[in-house]
């Protein structure tokens, strides 16, 4: 079905174009007929509805609604789709609901960025669904392209109503707990989209670059320890170093780590005394570029009770405070400490009262408070500049230098954030956090090496900031009353926004007056006129991270597997976790499966500057040169991502796409080997029981156990590379280049119905079965394909009929000697006649007697045999199985010498056996039937070949 088109390089482009169009409509229309005749759509349906007590429930992470389907969709979605069609196949009731994250700033920076003057629209106007819609129904219409099975009828979508009440549920039991709090702290702020963002909401830019400067404090009061060093005839200044001289102005304090130890300098240059780390004297004087004297050196603790000059406000004194978070890997070993600016500087002025006044506005921009100087400067850009010179002006300066570093930027404007201090809506995740670990050391999570990770950004998280300053999403039910700010919110209010919620969604809270949305019951004393709204809406991943309250069935509400890509370990995946444990004290999931990002088939980046973007639109379909970009077809989409190793980066390019359609090519060819033999056979009239089968045939059954044992093992892991290698390895070893090749002549030169024939046929068919069955899940549309062309199956949908069924009556473990001993010797054979027709030989085969002598016994009863087992496997025209060494052997003959170790029931029967091999020319005439040597003149059949004739069933 998804052939590869013909380039048609020799043909004007428009002919070759018209070609092209009419083989794609072509295929298309197979496509669409085979999809009808198996049920391809109506396969979720049909399995939702089995009686079985067996269920599998995989969570689907909602993708955001912003855009075109693209590569990392498609990985995501087609792992899914493995692994809940290995499922179904096991006879489980696959829960599949897909879902679409619809809020937050992703999808409003895109709907906005089509509207002109966006930033005028009141909260209505950009509360518009439209754009969200769209592109659910582009992705949608992707993913059941590229065969994602699944409940299409019945998607979650986060802006449902009834969703986002389930939503307020979880927001409402946490509040009742204690664990959802409004504070005045630093959090990350974006001043390009204008509200707070939450650690997961970072990217890190490695190649930031920061102005960084050196400046000194000059000394009020010394610390009581060190008032003898310090006598006061010269100038004593604390040294510090920042990377952003935009917050000294919020400068409260300056910390130093109490058992560290610090050094009093003289500069060489000023001869001014300064205050820095032992360890950091020397790189410091190298910076700026002087010499520092040690005059003492003094433990941390002896700094206590000191204070300093602040170097741009003046009267403004900051004290001297210990701080375990100040490092001496850089800087001075002194912190410049800025409340407002930073998490751990927070800490220092809670502990000490410290005040955590922000100068800087939603913008990034200084406000009034800041002074005439430095209003309205952005921070980032003009404000820095203006701290600078004011520093400058000060003569508090001591250096200015570029620094290149790490630092956090806005996940989707692409742009610096900045730490800042505001009165935001946080869960109180250390009260949660040690339960969330117990827990989730319980979930089996693949890689092994995830969880860590996971656990790892569990401890560092010792709150959540949940609310942000937009209008795209789901309200914090919060009332302010107008003349203190007081917040009005509980159980009853909460409720009674849920009911509002479930009938009419959240655009109720920006329609309705708060007189329909609080009660006077709820108000207590006060009129409801005396409340106005919250402004707030809640972080898109508080949405996500509450889905299993609403797609997951049943009372433990608990999914078998979330599987997605590792940056869900600091999103979906412990938000999830986290609004789970804080409302029920359980996970909502039971597995994790972690898996890598795609990138371009060098490992870099996709980038459209590049050129190195996959479409899978155009893997699909072609794009417009389909010389350039051939239409691969879905499968070969889907055969990419089971032969990656998707637990680390996978890689996609034409290379890539090329490879894996060849892979399926030679698949097909096996497969196609496999249905041509099989023509006028029935299963249930004309198979070989494995008794009666040759030992070859059964070997080949064993080995089909084998695989598929290995086969399932490998899906149950979710290694789905391991399931491709496996497919890989039989089809072309033990099937193509093994049995196909020995079994030919029995195919095509026996009777019809003969059991020999019959015999291979009927591993054939049970082949075909196990194959198909095993790569089902990865190939469905080749897979259903295969079986509308068995006659037998009489339409059976693959999905439909089960996994492999492999009897335990084919495991033989002590086969396998027979045969590999016999394989050993047809590799002498075949190397000792240099790639020569093996036909135009025959075989002395000398062993003496013992073991291996009677397991090719069991091959062949006579001395010399053109038809035995034995010389079917030497694929020779004649065999001849001697215990001595014939008395005269011909010159032309090639003689051979090997061992082969036989080793049966394990281990208890072992013997090293030697043998040789004699090919020499035969002396026969070719059949000319049969085409072996075994005729006595070349127009003549071979004695087998006359018996099938006579029997006038066999063909010439």
């Amino acid at each position: 079905m998804f052939h590869p088109l013909p380039a048609f390089t020799y043909l004007k482009p428009t002919k070759r174009l018209l070609l092209q169009m009419q083989r794609l409509v072509i295929v298309l229309v197979f496509f669409l007929s085979l999809l009808q005749k198996c049920g391809f759509s109506e396969l979720y349906s049909w399995q939702r509805q089995r009686k079985t007590k067996q269920e599998f429930c995989l969570h689907d992470g909602p993708p955001y609604a912003n855009g075109d389907p693209h590569v990392g969709h498609a990985l995501n979605k087609i792992l899914k789709d493995i692994t809940n069609r290995f499922h179904v196949m096991r006879g489980y009731k696959v829960h599949y609901v897909p879902g679409w994250d619809c809020h937050g700033l992703p999808i409003e920076l895109k709907a906005l960025s089509e509207v002109r003057g966006g930033e005028n629209l009141s909260p209505m106007e950009i509360r518009q669904r439209a754009f969200a819609e769209r592109a659910i129904e582009k992705q949608k219409s992707a993913f059941i392209r590229w065969g994602v099975m699944a409940d299409w009828a019945n998607c979650y979508l986060t802006f449902d109503p009834k969703y986002e009440a389930n939503q307020l549920r979880v927001f409402s039991k946490m509040h009742d707990k204690g664990l959802i709090y409004r504070d005045y702290k630093p959090v990350f702020w974006s001043p390009s989209t204008k509200t707070a963002l939450a650690e997961a909401e970072l990217e890190y830019n490695e190649q930031h670059v920061s102005r960084s400067v050196y400046v000194k404090f000059p000394l009020l009061k010394s610390p009581p320890k060190l008032a003898s060093v310090i006598d006061g005839s010269s100038p004593a200044n604390v040294l510090v170093w920042t990377t952003q001289p935009w917050t000294v102005p919020a400068n409260q304090a300056v910390c130093y780590m109490p058992d560290s130890a610090y050094s009093i300098v003289k500069c060489a240059t000023t001869g001014q005394h300064f205050i820095l780390a032992a360890d950091r004297v020397e790189s410091t004087a190298a910076v700026l570029d002087t010499q520092f004297e040690v005059i003492s050196t003094c433990k941390g603790a002896d700094l206590a009770d000191g204070f300093c000059a602040h170097p741009t406000i003046p009267g403004r004194v900051s004290p001297l405070l210990p701080a375990n978070h100040v490092a001496m890997t850089k800087g001075t070993g002194l912190v410049h400490t800025a409340p407002a600016h930073g998490m751990e500087d927070y800490g220092i002025a809670s502990h000490h009262q410290l005040p955590t006044d922000c100068l800087v506005d939603e913008s990034g921009c200084f406000t009034e408070a800041a002074g005439p100087e430095l209003k309205n400067k952005y921070v980032l850009e003009e404000g820095n500049e203006a701290v600078i010179k004011m520093l400058q002006a000060a003569g508090s300066l001591l250096k200015e230098e570029k620094y290149v570093h790490s630092y956090p930027y806005d996940w989707r404007s692409k742009k610096p954030m900045i730490i800042r201090a505001s009165k935001q809506w946080f869960v109180n995740t250390a009260d949660v956090k040690a339960t969330a670990q117990d827990v989730l050391k319980k979930v089996k999570v693949i890689p092994t090496s995830a969880v860590n990770r996971m656990l790892e950004m569990l401890d560092r998280r010792t709150f959540w900031c949940i609310s942000r300053q937009r209008c795209w999403g789901v309200p914090i039910p919060a009332f302010y009353r107008k003349s203190t700010g007081e917040c009005l919110m509980n159980s009853e209010t909460i409720a009674d926004v849920i009911k509002i919620v479930e009938q009419q969604g959240t655009d109720a809270w920006w329609a309705l007056p708060t007189e329909q949305l609080l009660s006077k019951e709820s108000a207590g004393v006060h009129e409801v006129s005396d409340y106005v709204k919250g402004q707030d809406i809640l972080d898109i991943w508080f949405d996500s991270g509450t889905s299993w309250a609403h797609v997951l069935e049943g009372a433990e509400q608990r999914a078998d597997i979330y599987l997605e890509g590792k940056d869900q370990l600091g999103g979906w995946f412990q938000s999830s976790l986290l609004t789970s444990v804080a409302a029920r004290k359980k996970a909502p999931y039971k597995t994790l499966v972690v898996h890598g990002f795609t990138l371009g088939e060098k490992g870099e980046k996709m980038s459209k500057s590049i050129g190195n973007v996959v479409d899978p639109e155009v893997v699909i379909n072609g794009g417009e040169d389909h010389t350039k970009d051939p239409p691969y077809g879905a499968d070969v989409l889907r055969w990419w991502v089971a032969e990656s190793n998707v637990f680390t980066e996978v890689l996609i390019g034409p290379v890539v796409l090329s490879a894996a359609r060849d892979d399926i090519n030679k698949l097909r060819n096996t497969l196609r080997f496999m249905l041509g033999n099989l023509e006028g056979f029935n299963p249930e009239t004309d198979s070989i029981p494995p008794a009666e089968m040759y030992i070859v045939d059964q070997y080949m059954l064993h080995l089909l156990h084998e695989y598929g044992s290995k086969v399932t093992e490998a899906y149950k892991q979710y290694d789905y590379s391991k399931v491709v290698r496996l497919l890989q390895a039989f089809c072309s070893r033990n099937l193509s280049n093994f049995y196909f090749s020995v079994i030919k002549d029995r195919l095509y030169c026996e009777e019809a119905k003969d059991p020999k024939r019959r015999s291979c046929q009927t591993v054939l068919a049970e082949a075909l079965d196990v194959v198909v069955r095993s790569f089902a899940p990865i190939l469905p549309h080749l897979a259903e394909e295969v079986f509308q062309y068995i006659p037998y199956k009489k339409g059976k949908g693959v999905f439909r009929t089960g996994w492999i069924n492999a009897s335990s009556a084919w495991k033989k473990p002590g086969i396998e000697e027979a045969i590999e001993g016999a394989c050993a010797m047809r590799d002498s054979f075949l190397g000792s006649i240099s790639g020569k027709n093996a036909l135009e030989y025959e075989v002395i085969i000398v062993i003496e007697p013992g073991l291996l002598f009677e397991l090719m016994e069991a091959l062949q009863a006579e001395e010399t045999s053109s038809v035995s087992q034995l010389n079917e496997i030497m694929m020779a025209s004649q065999t001849t199985l001697l215990s001595e060494l014939p008395k005269e052997t011909p010159s032309d003959a090639n003689i051979t010498k090997g061992t082969f170790l036989i080793n049966l029931e394990g281990g208890d029967i072992c013997e090293q056996c030697s043998y040789k091999v004699i090919a020499r020319p035969i002396a026969k005439a070719k059949c000319p039937r049969c085409r072996r040597y075994t005729a006595e003149s070349s127009s003549t059949p071979c004695p087998r070949c006359l018996q099938v004739l006579a029997a006038g069933k066999g063909s010439t």
